[in-house]
């Protein structure tokens, strides 16, 4: 079995190594990258900044989930908040994140479901392509 791991691992390299050898533009280096990480890596990368604050539970980068933990801030630590982003495509596209969030408040008897704003979804959703349009433009400079 170790055996094919360490084989898995020399092909890794040599796909990166051919991949940063070829005479193509950086966007099909990216390309190549979205095709190894499974996903677009702007968009994953650009998830991951901007959810830096809050713990993870799970990061798939082959299937585009990004799952993190339960936070709360300081200042409500009666109300918490949960993302799920599912990373769609692996082409920058602004249909290509979608975010999903949970947010619960301490009531008498625990933790209760709450309403989260679909606009919260959205800006979250926003802010990530914004991250991601800024890491691939700092990527051509």
């Amino acid at each position: 079995m170790s055996k094919f791991r360490a084989l898995a691992a020399v092909l890794g390299a040599c796909a990166l190594t051919v991949a940063g050898c070829s005479s193509s533009s950086r966007e099909s280096e990216a390309d190549t990258q979205a095709t190894i990480v499974g996903v677009n890596a702007f968009l994953w990368r650009a998830t991951l900044d901007t959810v830096d604050f809050m713990p993870l539970a799970s990061a798939d980068p082959q299937g585009g989930v990004i799952i993190t933990d339960w936070y709360s801030t300081p200042e409500a630590p009666d109300e918490r908040f949960k993302l799920t982003v599912y990373i769609l495509d692996t082409r920058l596209r602004a249909d290509g994140v979608n975010v999903s969030a949970f947010r619960q408040v301490r009531g008498a008897t625990g933790w209760e479901d709450a309403a989260v704003s679909p606009d919260t979804e959205i800006q979250l959703e926003n802010a990530i392509l914004t991250r991601a349009r800024e890491l691939r433009v700092g990527d051509f400079s």
